[in-house]
């Protein structure tokens, strides 16, 4: 009992160690964009901003805040992140629903025909031909329905359906339900830690749409946040048409850039914490093995 207490708490101390050196090598880099986002510009060239704000100022969130491309970009991607979402959610239920009852005929082939499209995926060319001829190009459509299925999601989906018991469904089906009305009135209410959990990734995934935008989006005013950070973090030119013109004298590049990758990443960590409790117990319930 000794030894086991001794090793037990060697891991403990080992395990901690590696733990918070990890989140300290995340969480500092994070503390240092939002000290230069509240830093003056002197400051920042001096390179005397480390975690925390010197010469503490608004400027550069004033600037973002009137700038009107900015605020467009944010509008396009919370509109992605929540009509994204729903269509995700509602293909991914309705596909793992009917491949997690063992009714069904040619479930497996269809699961081997998903896993494949984890390790192979599309070529970009005939992709991009495809999303062409469906007239989907330079459209919001084009970065929601492309992705409205993610085949990791869809098994821990499938694999939470599959905890359900079969005498519910049996149940639901001899009262007269249609497999509809039972998916919606029986299993997703039931499921709601593991939509929360998938939901939760599909959020993220939308939110953070890069590259499918710089595919299929060539309008300029329809770029989503990420792209439009993408412009000011390379191009370090912070003008654009109907938008505050950028003063090197008065302000910092790299001050507003901080600016705006704060802005673009707060509203996801500020969803997190509300749905913590559901993505705990969906994760856990979701990787049992059937």
């Amino acid at each position: 009992m000794k030894y086991d207490s001794a090793g037990r708490k060697m891991f403990l101390v080992l395990n901690y160690t590696i733990l918070t050196f990890l989140a300290l090598t995340m969480l500092l880099p994070f503390l240092n964009v939002i000290a230069q986002s509240f830093s003056s510009p002197g400051a920042i060239d001096r390179g005397e901003v480390m975690f925390w704000p010197v010469e503490f100022t608004f400027a550069y969130y004033k600037h973002v805040f009137n700038d009107v491309s900015i605020w467009r970009a944010f509008g396009i991607s919370v509109y992605i992140t929540i009509f994204g979402t729903f269509i995700n959610l509602a293909a991914t239920a309705s596909l793992a629903y009917p491949l997690s009852r063992p009714e069904y005929v040619g479930r497996k082939t269809i699961m081997i025909i998903i896993l494949l499209t984890m390790i192979f995926t599309a070529p970009l060319i005939p992709q991009f031909i495809l999303m062409r001829e469906l007239n989907l190009v330079n459209t919001l459509w084009s970065l929601m329905l492309p992705s409205a299925i993610s085949a990791f999601n869809l098994f821990v989906l499938r694999t939470f359906f599959t905890q359900i018991p079969c005498e519910l469904i049996d149940s639901s089906r001899i009262d007269g339900c249609s497999e509809v009305r039972t998916l919606w009135s029986i299993v997703l209410p039931l499921s709601k830690p593991a939509l929360a959990t998938v939901g939760i990734f599909y959020s993220v995934t939308n939110w953070n749409k890069y590259m499918d935008a710089l595919y299929y989006i060539n309008d300029r005013s329809k770029y989503p946040l990420q792209v439009k950070l993408r412009e000011l973090l390379v191009n370090e030119g912070l003008t654009d048409t109907g938008n505050m013109a950028f003063e090197a004298s008065s302000q910092s590049v790299q001050g507003i850039q901080m600016a705006v990758i704060l802005v673009a990443t707060l509203p996801i960590i500020l969803l997190y914490p509300f749905l913590q409790r559901f993505f705990i117990h969906g994760m856990m319930i979701g990787s049992i093995k059937e």
